[in-house]
């Protein structure tokens, strides 16, 4: 079982992301505070929802960097629709809304992947551009201070709260809308037919197609999850902040592929999973938030995670060619 364990690229990233708390709350004791931990939290919903949508496109062996144009795109155009038409009901509603928006935009993807063979990095570079550059142009470009009620409800909702001497912290409701995504994407993953056409595809295109997978169908549903995953983080960034921002969330991808990649997913596709995918996440994050409690500036954010992800990808390539020879 203990070879089994040490087989897993999961297992170093947990080790990884121990080591890393030990060594912060070392050097600032407040890392381990429920101030801090709830604030890791928040700062992980965003990533960790796209996060899952991109480790389906990844496995596939392809590569997105549209989806956080779409998070915008599904945030906004819900946000000014439901402040336009005057709708005060359940944020469900909006997140339905936002996910379908998402969806629409992430068949448009999969539409000229699938039809037309081009490679996905030039696809998704084209309609992160196209998606952005409509929105602003013929939707909005100034930031909606006044969301709809519904988003600030949603907001103020919370599953936990803890009192700190005079302060309250709070742990989101909208952690639900993770864990949902999160029980979703492993439920393809582990019980579905298509979630297992996603790994057969990325690994073996050919072969997954000569056993019966319809890989246009597959590339289909990968795009349009990975679209409807980035609606829903688009409606959750609004109600973090308070606000609709054109302009946020685009710029992320790099760090939302980072963690996947990181957490173990092939590159070439074929291999990963969903926890190896949060636990990158939650690595990302930390090194993001916690520099700056080690009195680092953040500048070098990109240098450090630039520097695990390298070893990582480093480490385990040299596991899997170490298993390979024994294999053999």
């Amino acid at each position: 079982m203990l070879d089994k364990l040490l087989n897993k690229h999961e297992f170093y990233i947990a080790l990884t992301i121990v080591i890393l708390a030990v060594f912060i709350t070392s050097v600032n004791s407040t890392f381990l505070t429920v101030a801090n931990i709830f604030d890791l939290i928040k700062s992980s919903l965003v990533m960790g929802i796209l996060s899952l949508g991109t480790f389906f496109v990844i496995v596939s062996g392809d590569i997105d960097v549209s989806f956080p144009a779409i998070a915008v795109v599904s945030m906004y155009v819900t946000s000014k629709l439901f402040n336009y038409i005057g709708f005060e009901s359940s944020i469900i509603a909006a997140f339905l809304l936002a996910g379908a928006i998402g969806i629409v935009l992430g068949l448009f993807n999969g539409f000229f992947v699938s039809k037309f063979n081009v490679p996905t990095l030039i696809v998704t570079l084209g309609t992160q551009y196209l998606f952005q550059g409509f929105l602003l142009a013929f939707i909005g470009t100034g930031i909606i201070n006044n969301l709809p009620k519904s988003f600030n409800d949603f907001s103020k909702m919370s599953l936990m709260n803890v009192k700190q001497g005079r302060l309250i912290y709070s742990l989101p409701a909208s952690s639900l809308i993770l864990l949902g995504a999160v029980i979703l994407t492993w439920a393809i993953v582990r019980y579905t037919k298509i979630g297992r056409g996603i790994f057969a595809i990325g690994g073996a295109p050919e072969a997954a197609k000569r056993v019966g997978f319809d890989i246009k169908k597959i590339q289909y549903f990968i795009y349009g999850y990975s679209g409807f995953l980035a609606g829903l983080a688009g409606i959750v960034h609004a109600s973090i902040i308070r606000a609709a921002n054109p302009f946020d969330i685009v710029g992320i991808e790099l760090n939302v592929i980072a963690a996947v990649v990181l957490g173990g997913t092939s590159i070439k596709g074929g291999k990963g999973s969903v926890l190896g995918t949060l636990l990158g996440v939650g690595l990302i994050v930390m090194i993001n938030n916690s520099l700056i409690l080690m009195g680092v500036s953040s500048y070098w954010n990109r240098f450090v995670v630039g520097l695990v992800i390298i070893f990582s990808i480093g480490a385990t390539t040299y596991r899997n060619k170490r298993g390979e020879k024994n294999y053999a």
